[in-house]
């Protein structure tokens, strides 16, 4: 049984490592997939409920039948008529399905279902569409009711806006709505209704009749009024065809029964006012703009069509809980609420799911009573006595279910192996997400974070698109040769490439690439929207060669992966290229041709790779053209081959192997503060703390810089600057706009000038570019001299506090205020290229406030309240130091973030945070 399926797979779904299912996910996800489990057995909902429901050759004739009854009922709302390219958007939004265009291509040959006037009879779609066998009398389209009902039954709407019970279309003369058509006729792409005085008076010398837009029905007789929002002025007008404008103006002479259309417009506000619930639209979902943003992926028809499941958080599944709690409340009130009467496809309401719960739904077939929850992405068929009307107080939250589209595999969206790979991989799970682009369907990134490392859903999934008939797979005891070893990292692990047919197609296709944009120079491929886990292409070397993006510093600076040598490099987005479309399958199809591996045998007391086996390794490989491996065993978990190297001339003498060598060599002791960093040219020395060491050479194959202007690149690694030129700090009494990048307490905070940021961070984007590209030089650590440091993905100037014993180092961020340890591979010389900007970090002491001791809950508090926010500081003190990082400041910080309200920070901490302190 389904259901049981269901069920077990939720607590699997549950107990999933480190994956954290929110209470109201879980009772959430119980009534999807119970529900789920009536539907599934039903052959018709075997396909996405968005699934297009076109007239195909192989349709059948109850599909066209369904099909013509729905075009019916559609034009049974829109009289007046509807033009006929917005058909699919109209039948799109009342029964959630999409119409084909082939349709509109039939709909002349279907008399008995619909009228069609074409303008322009070369264009099968450029006229209009209007109940069977009739031309529409002067009468109100059905956006003219809504905004009328709407307007008659709100109290406070402008008097002039309600619905007129005297005028019609027979009250305006037939010369005069002549004069419009004929400027109708001049623009037939529509003309804005706010636009047409000046236009009629431009035309005619006579003065429009102002009145007439707030009631631009007077005109449905001999245009078509498109409203594209509540403002009954915002609406653009298009001229009828002929043949129905001539009719209707005949008419109008005709039509002067006063108390007849009287009676008929008292009727339409009687009706208008039990539509009026009916009519009430419900806002469009907002994307989140900032913070930490997870979601739920229900289903997908494509990877451009991926349901998912409310954005978490308090405007949103939080805003949901607390509706269906009060819809609960509301609707389970016994004698209050009666079944919804008269329903209609398309029409919202609010149905009774199980036990006590109440789900906002929209009606998609009367015939199966067959309703689609859009608060939760399902459907299925429900009794028609559990449905109610949806009352104006629930319409307020948007349809917390929206489609988006996964990043990077736009061009692959419908290839049953990759939508197989992403349904198996997402589907009923939790993810957090990066938004690429906000847009009615935004562009994800979706990362597993259950996991000790988050895994990229996107990239993961492009591997089911390999050709396994490429993917090479090292083998037990296996001997290989002419193997080439690309890279090797700083934990002594290499990547090699074994030639295979893989590699050989690789060198097929890049060259290929190579020859088309030789051919082919135009900025049309750069790079214009990196993420994480996308493919492009890197010149390196005069070669193209394959990258996959793994970590964004700036809008400018960039890591990527090489995917067939291994190496990880810095480089600039300008740098990359988009794979051209005709190539993107065969380039995608490549698996990596780099295979990680590792020394077998290695004494297991080696530990931590040394700086001086690093390079002793790499020396040894790097620059040897080609070698002979053979595979010890193969550790699938972490995806690397433990191997045995030798030079061609040593294979196969186990002793003289590169792991014997290695093994011997005199490079696995540590050398107390002797460590690698880069310089851009020369060698030297460098000073341990009381001892001379010869600086380390580093072989010659790096990854070459690429500083497209010689003249930009920083120059000598040695010091002539000592110190940046100070900060200017404000005077007393001075305002200043600044950002608080630290903050212990009311007593320590740190801030930076507002206005110096960019200016930051384009000096933090430069040292990225600048230290990742290199060479591996040794350096000498001194207490109080600057540095560059690399701490996290980042490079920050650090001035060295303290010389720790085991191999750490404590730093002072000098333009961010925070205290670091970091390793002392992570320490480089600071050039006077980067000692230009003054050091951006001020320490600040709050103004107002008594200084005192401050407890733990007071400082998180105070931490909350201003870290990583701006505010305007009113300077009170300044306490000035010949080192900048120990000059202070006494300042005011007032937020201004509100419209029309100040907020000084040492109010509050004088009401609330000293309580905190004196309690403790």
């Amino acid at each position: 049984e389904r259901r049981v399926v269901l069920s077990n797979f939720l607590s699997n779904f549950r107990s999933e490592k480190r994956l954290t299912v929110p209470p109201r996910f879980q009772k959430e996800l119980q009534v999807h997939l119970s529900r789920s489990s009536s539907t599934e057995s039903n052959d018709s909902l075997n396909t996405s409920t968005a699934e297009a429901h076109t007239v195909a050759p192989g349709s059948s004739v109850a599909d066209v039948h369904e099909l013509q009854s729905r075009i019916k009922e559609l034009l049974s709302k829109y009289s007046s008529g509807v033009r006929l390219s917005k058909m699919p958007q109209i039948y799109r939004e009342m029964y959630w399905e999409d119409l084909s265009t082939e349709v509109l291509y039939q709909l002349e040959n279907w008399p008995h279902v619909c009228t069609v006037e074409k303008i322009h009879r070369g264009d099968p779609i450029d006229g209009f569409i209007y109940p069977a066998k009739k031309i529409p009398p002067a009468a109100k389209s059905d956006a003219e009711q809504e905004k009328a009902s709407q307007n008659v039954t709100s109290p406070k709407a402008d008097p002039l806006l309600k619905p007129s019970m005297e005028a019609t279309p027979a009250s305006l003369s037939s010369d005069f709505k002549a004069k419009v058509v004929g400027i109708l006729l001049k623009y037939s792409n529509g003309l804005w209704a706010h636009a047409l005085p000046k236009v009629y008076q431009d035309t005619y010398q006579v003065k429009f009749p102002e009145d007439i837009l707030n009631n631009l029905e007077l005109l449905s007789d001999v245009c078509v009024v498109d409203y594209v929002s509540e403002v009954p002025r915002k609406a653009i007008l298009y001229a009828k065809p002929q043949k129905c404008i001539d009719e209707n103006l005949n008419v109008t002479e005709k039509v002067k029964r006063h108390d007849s259309v009287k009676a008929t417009a008292e009727q339409q506000y009687e009706e208008s006012k039990d539509q009026y619930l009916e009519n009430i639209t419900v806002p469009s979902l907002i994307i989140p703009s900032e913070g930490s943003v997870s979601i739920m992926v229900l289903e997908l028809k494509n990877t451009n069509e991926v349901l998912i499941r409310q954005y978490v958080g308090k405007e949103y599944s939080s805003a949901q809980e607390q509706m269906e709690d009060e819809m609960k409340a509301y609707y389970n009130q016994t004698g209050t609420v009666s079944s919804a009467q008269s329903l209609s496809v398309g029409q919202l309401v609010a149905v009774h799911a199980e036990e006590d719960a109440w789900l906002r739904a929209r009606i998609i077939s009367l015939e199966d009573n067959r309703v689609y929850y859009v608060d939760h992405g399902f459907n299925e068929f429900v009794e028609s006595n559990s449905v109610c009307r949806l009352q104006k107080q629930f319409r307020s939250l948007p349809f917390q279910a929206a489609k988006c589209k996964l990043a990077g595999l736009e061009a692959f969206c419908d290839d049953p192996v990759l939508v197989k790979a992403v349904e198996s991989q997402t589907c009923f799970k939790i993810f957090a997400v990066e938004i690429l682009e906000k847009s009615d369907t935004p562009l994800l990134v979706l990362y597993d974070t259950s996991g000790e490392d988050d895994i990229n859903i996107n990239a993961t999934c492009l591997k089911a698109l390999y050709d396994k008939s490429l993917e090479l797979h090292l083998q037990v005891d296996a001997l290989y040769t002419n193997v080439r070893v690309t890279s090797v990292s700083s934990d002594g692990s290499l990547y090699c490439q074994v030639p295979s047919k893989g590699l050989s197609r690789l060198s097929e296709i890049l060259q290929k690439l190579e020859d088309y944009f030789i051919y082919k120079q135009t900025s049309e491929f750069n790079v214009l929207l990196p993420f994480c886990g996308k493919i492009c292409l890197f010149p390196s070397k005069g070669k193209l060669a394959r990258v996959e993006i793994k970590i964004i510093h700036t809008r400018r600076a960039l890591d990527v992966q090489f995917m067939d040598s291994g190496t990880v490099a810095t480089v600039k987005v300008s740098e990359l290229k988009e794979i051209p479309p005709q190539f993107l399958r065969e380039v995608i199809a490549i698996p990596p041709q780099a295979l990680k591996c590792c020394l077998a045998d290695l004494p297991p007391n080696t530990g931590m790779w040394t700086p001086d086996a690093v390079l002793w390794l790499r020396d040894a490989v790097i620059n040897c053209p080609e070698f002979s491996m053979k595979v010890i065993k193969q550790d699938a978990s972490k995806g690397i081959a433990h191997i045995y190297l030798f030079a061609p001339e040593n294979f196969p003498d186990m002793d003289r192997s590169i792991n014997r060598q290695i093994k011997n060599a005199d490079l696995w002791k540590h050398q107390k503060d002797v460590f690698l960093s880069v310089a851009p040219s020369g060698t030297g020395f460098t000073k341990a703390v009381g001892d001379a060491v010869p600086a380390l050479q580093l072989p010659s194959g790096k990854l070459e810089k690429s500083f497209p202007d010689s003249g930009r690149e920083p120059g000598s690694a040695v010091s002539t600057m000592e110190m940046p030129p100070p900060l200017p700090l404000p005077k007393p009494g001075d305002l200043m706009d600044i950002y608080v990048s630290v903050a212990c307490h009311p007593g320590h905070f740190v801030v930076q000038p507002w206005n110096e940021l960019n200016n930051l961070y384009a000096l933090m984007e430069e040292m990225i570019l600048y230290y990742s590209r290199a060479e591996e030089k040794p350096v000498t650590i001194e207490k109080n001299k600057l540095y560059a440091a690399k701490i996290g993905d980042e490079w920050y100037r650090v001035i060295i506090k303290g010389i720790l014993r085991n191999g750490f180092l404590s730093v002072y961020e000098l333009d961010y205020g925070k205290h670091e340890f970091v390793s002392v591979g992570k320490v480089q010389p600071l050039l006077d290229t980067f000692r230009t900007l003054p050091f951006q970090a001020i320490t600040a002491q709050l103004a107002g406030v008594k200084n005192q001791q401050w407890s733990e809950e007071a400082s998180i508090v105070f931490r909350n309240l201003v870290e990583k926010k701006p505010f305007v500081a009113q300077i009170q003190a300044v306490n000035d130091s010949t080192n900048s990082w120990d000059r202070k400041i006494v300042t005011f910080l007032v937020d201004t973030s509100l419209p029309h309200i100040d907020t000084w920070i040492h109010d509050f901490v004088s009401q609330s945070l000293v309580e905190f302190s004196k309690g403790d």
